[in-house]
């Protein structure tokens, strides 16, 4: 009787790990979306647009479901990244930045070879991107690992030579000559990222993203490296003491985020605008955090966090549109949903250790 009651209690520990992982999440949005209704209502607004218009709205046919998706496909190949680094506890907050760099080396790519067939051009362009994402991110690694400098700090001034850097470039050596405002010149055609449907903006960096969501949660639970990464994040320590490269495991963990972020300023650079701009992120390389969290740094789960996160991202833009509602208090709503997504992730991770 013994092994069937240690069965059983093993299972209802499992169920309830699973309820929790599912309820919290959902619960954070819920509470997210009631207060947007009262703070709509309080400034005059039809509380109940937020999930009329800002949630439902955003389905309204295949065009609004592929531009949910279209935004969905950075926001999940950074969250699925960022998960590899927190989980081997590197808080690297300078996705925003590599996104930046990645966008950077994909025009220069993009616009300075030609006569390439597009199955070559194409997946140059975004090596090129994922390289210099994780070259970028790379610096603040090993910052990290030779001098014991916090990576929060490095990877958030890095943030900040990235965008000032591409300001730099779209206003003077990448700058379209032909052009009025501060943009690099058009990526040849055989540089773009091929497109699901030709009539639709969706391209395939939505299929890539979920195939790399997948390949790194196989990494992170299926393979010694990925053990290693996770023992690191756990205890160095001790991870040092059973004979692991502390150091090495560092620097792997976020150069895979870095490679994962500057593939999507890649993805955005060659299969959305095709060409770079100052601004070529709304804040895809921020909003990932919340997206690796809410997904409690899990990249299979990663998916499902981007495209929620999507959704209210392509909500907000509908919000603001039909219901004539600032920009002002759709940020706000924005951020309080990011809020929430933290605050149940630590009570669920204060339940665990209840537990």
């Amino acid at each position: 009787m013994y092994p069937q009651a240690t069965r059983a209690r093993a299972f209802y520990r499992t169920l309830s790990q699973a309820a929790i992982s599912a309820v919290t999440p959902i619960a954070a949005v819920l509470v997210a979306l009631a207060f947007g209704a009262v703070l709509l209502w309080l400034n005059g607004f039809n509380g109940t647009d937020v999930v009329t218009v800002m949630v439902f709205g955003s389905f309204q046919d295949i065009r609004s479901v592929a531009e949910i998706l279209l935004k969905a496909t950075p926001l999940i190949l950074i969250g699925a990244g960022l998960c590899v680094a927190f989980r081997c506890n590197i808080w690297n907050i300078g996705a925003e930045g590599q996104l930046y760099v990645g966008a950077i080396a994909a025009t220069f790519v993009g616009t300075s070879i030609d006569g390439l067939s597009v199955w070559v051009h194409a997946p140059l362009v975004m090596l090129a991107g994922a390289l210099a994402g994780g070259a970028w991110a790379g610096i603040a690694g090993y910052l990290k690992v030779r001098f014991q400098a916090s990576e929060i700090v490095t990877t958030i001034m890095l943030n900040y030579i990235a965008i000032i850097l591409t300001s730099y470039l779209v206003t003077g050596p990448m700058k379209d000559a032909s052009a009025a405002y501060p943009q690099s010149a058009r990526l040849v055609r055989e540089a773009w990222t091929p497109r699901i449907v030709s009539d639709l903006r969706l391209h395939i960096g939505i299929l890539v993203a979920v195939v790399l969501a997948v390949a790194l949660y196989i990494f992170l639970q299926r393979s010694s490296r990925g053990f290693a990464l996770r023992v690191v994040g756990l205890n160095p320590h001790a991870a040092r003491y059973a004979g692991m490269d502390v150091r090495r495991n560092i620097m792997l963990a976020i150069c895979i985020s870095g490679a994962l972020a500057g593939l999507a300023g890649a993805f955005e650079v060659a299969g959305v605008t095709h060409r770079l701009y100052q601004n070529i992120s709304p804040g895809y390389g921020f909003e990932g955090i919340a997206v690796a969290l809410l997904a409690n740094n899990n990249p299979l789960a990663a998916i499902l966090s981007g495209g929620l996160f999507a959704t209210l991202r392509s909500g907000s833009e509908v919000l603001q549109i039909t219901s004539q509602v600032p920009q002002v208090l759709v940020l706000v709503i924005q951020g309080v949903v990011i809020l929430s997504v933290v605050a149940f992730a630590k009570f669920r991770s204060i339940l665990r250790i209840l537990r």
